[in-house]
């Protein structure tokens, strides 16, 4: 999960191998991006970018301004935790209400609210991207990785790359291909010195997290 003020991109990413890179080939350092064992790029569902602008933001379906609970769940072949992962559901829960995450409204790929496989091969069809994900083994490979054990970590970054620009903006910049419009955000924003120089107090209160079965973890109040 990354988000901003204006959008939030859910992106699990695929590992070929289990275990440590050792270099920059294997770790996909730059132009070895699309060579390493994991898959940099993921899939990502972010509402704006795949037709529902009004979803996410100040004062939108999901008010950025305002406390909310993030709730990611992952489902399986046969709805145990010992299942082949087959998707991921984000949901909201604001004011006591529960949000569902928007539906995706592109030419292409088939209506939807979850990061499928089927989801996935589709979304990187239509915005031309290249499909490591599924190449890396897709959801399939995702799960053996979370049933192998991960931290959770929470972080306040910026990007010494592409200025976060992948996430709420126009990229790659100038592009008018399907997708490229991820945000409202300026193509000049987000540069490394400018976020350190002008937001050096940024901060966010992670609260009651928790984990669970199914459904147990939130209720609408």
């Amino acid at each position: 999960m990354r988000a901003r003020i204006l959008t939030p991109r859910a992106t699990p990413h695929a590992c070929s191998t289990n275990g440590p890179c050792t270099g920059n080939t294997t770790c996909g350092s730059g132009e070895s991006r699309y060579d390493g064992y994991c898959d940099k790029d993921g899939c990502d569902l972010n509402p704006y970018r795949f037709g529902a602008p009004n979803f996410f933001g100040p004062g939108k379906t999901v008010d950025s301004k305002s406390k909310m609970s993030v709730v990611t769940q992952f489902l399986t072949s046969d709805n145990t935790a010992t299942g082949t992962l087959t998707a991921i559901r984000r949901i909201y829960v604001q004011n006591g209400k529960v949000i569902q995450q928007a539906d995706t409204n592109i030419p292409g790929i088939t209506k939807t609210n979850q990061i499928t496989d089927k989801f996935c091969k589709e979304q990187k069809k239509v915005t031309g991207d290249p499909d490591e994900f599924s190449e890396k083994g897709g959801l399939a490979a995702f799960g053996k990785d979370l049933d192998a054990g991960m931290a959770l970590v929470f972080s306040v970054w910026d990007d010494h790359t592409a200025n976060m620009l992948w996430l709420d903006s126009t990229y790659p910049v100038g592009s008018n291909k399907v997708g490229a419009a991820r945000g409202t955000c300026a193509t000049t924003s987000g540069k490394p010195s400018d976020v350190e120089s002008q937001q050096a107090n940024a901060a966010v209160t992670f609260s009651n997290v928790k984990f669970g079965a199914i459904n147990s973890t939130y209720k609408a109040s």
